[in-house]
């Protein structure tokens, strides 16, 4: 038989249990692991406000990055991810594998052509903020420049970076400062610092 401090333990864990399931179900939050192990079972996202951010991929090559980024898109809840040229698309082991199956929640397209992906966005977005994350003539520090939304941002190539082509296009393009030899960081731990930059300076509020 129970004793009344064990029965009371025993009553705040199953309360503990229903407040986790309540909020599992009205927030739909998954870790890692749950998100790793989804299998047939995709959780319906449509309730999830999204947020007027776009992610552009000019010719991004290793899949370990996209997949990566896949995940940072679903993180701040932007509309799209936009992959273009070279990019490989879902589905694809390596990918899916770095995106912990967000491939299966985030909204993505392909362009042949990264110039006409930015052409699309325009025609469809109105006063959409095309921004380059790139070291460039003209770029400056990424946490000086006044983003508004909606606002898509274009991370380039591994070694090459955005091509000029699609530099011209922009109406900005930002660079993180680089203190030590190396040129530049990881195309998706750049495109994370500065995302995170647009959510603070456009005061959007996330859930935990």
């Amino acid at each position: 038989m129970l004793s009344r401090s064990t029965d009371n333990l025993f009553i705040n864990h199953q309360s503990s249990i229903i407040n986790h399931y309540s909020l599992y179900n009205a927030l739909m939050k998954l870790n890692a692991k749950q998100l790793r192990t989804l299998g047939e079972e995709i959780p319906d996202t449509a309730h999830l406000k999204k947020n007027d951010i776009y992610i552009i991929l000019d010719d991004v090559l290793d899949t370990y990055n996209i997949g990566s980024v896949f995940r940072l898109a679903d993180a701040v809840a932007a509309k799209k991810l936009i992959l273009c040229k070279g990019s490989e698309t879902p589905p694809n082991h390596r990918i899916k594998k770095a995106s912990i199956n967000t491939t299966e929640i985030v909204d993505w397209e392909y362009f042949e052509n990264t110039v006409d992906a930015i052409s699309d966005l325009r025609s469809k977005i109105n006063g959409i903020q095309i921004v380059a994350v790139e070291l460039a003539e003209g770029s400056v520090p990424y946490d000086t420049f006044t983003y508004n939304l909606p606002v898509a941002l274009i991370v380039g190539h591994e070694t090459n970076g955005v091509s000029e082509d699609v530099l011209k296009l922009c109406d900005a393009i930002v660079e993180l400062p680089m203190f030590g030899i190396n040129i530049s960081l990881n195309v998706m731990v750049s495109l994370a610092i500065v995302l995170y930059q647009v959510i603070e300076s456009n005061n959007l509020k996330g859930r935990m």
